[in-house]
């Protein structure tokens, strides 16, 4: 396939997807915009997440932390809880970028992978793995996630 395009091979069962690397680009940039953004005051671990919809809009989000530890939110949510608020509950995300500031392994918490599999659950997800960046279908972080349907 062309360069232009980032392939993301999934299951067997699942179509693939494709993903032009211009937007792959802009998914990236605008949460590492997003994770200069976070307000991380006890664990210094800033992080930003940007989610595509499937009708191309982009959503930014980064932790916030609070002294109760149980009522931060992760970058994930944030963006996502940004554009339900902006395009309702029928927004369905196409793909998800996480980044953080120290350059280490971060891929969505459970709680994250749940709430992008409610809203998405064809979406790929980009983050940075033990071996470097990485791509990984929502059901390969979320086996058999729950749905209410």
């Amino acid at each position: 396939m062309a360069h232009d395009f980032l392939v993301l091979a999934l299951s067997p069962l699942m179509r693939p997807t494709t993903l032009p690397s211009k937007t792959h680009e802009k998914l990236l940039r605008s949460a590492k915009k997003a994770m200069k953004n976070a307000h991380a005051p006890y664990s210094n671990f800033r992080v930003g997440a940007a989610i595509l919809t499937t009708s191309g809009k982009i959503f930014a989000g980064c932790n916030v932390e609070n002294v109760s530890y149980g009522m931060t939110n992760c970058a994930e949510r944030t963006a996502i809880f940004s554009a339900v608020a902006e395009l309702g509950p029928g927004m369905r995300i196409r793909a998800v970028a996480v980044i953080n500031d120290k350059g280490v392994p971060c891929s969505p918490c459970g709680a994250c992978r749940q709430v992008i599999y409610e809203f998405g659950p064809d979406a790929v997800i980009f983050f940075h793995s033990a071996t470097g960046p990485k791509r990984a279908h929502i059901t390969e972080l979320l086996p058999e996630g729950f749905r209410l349907q």
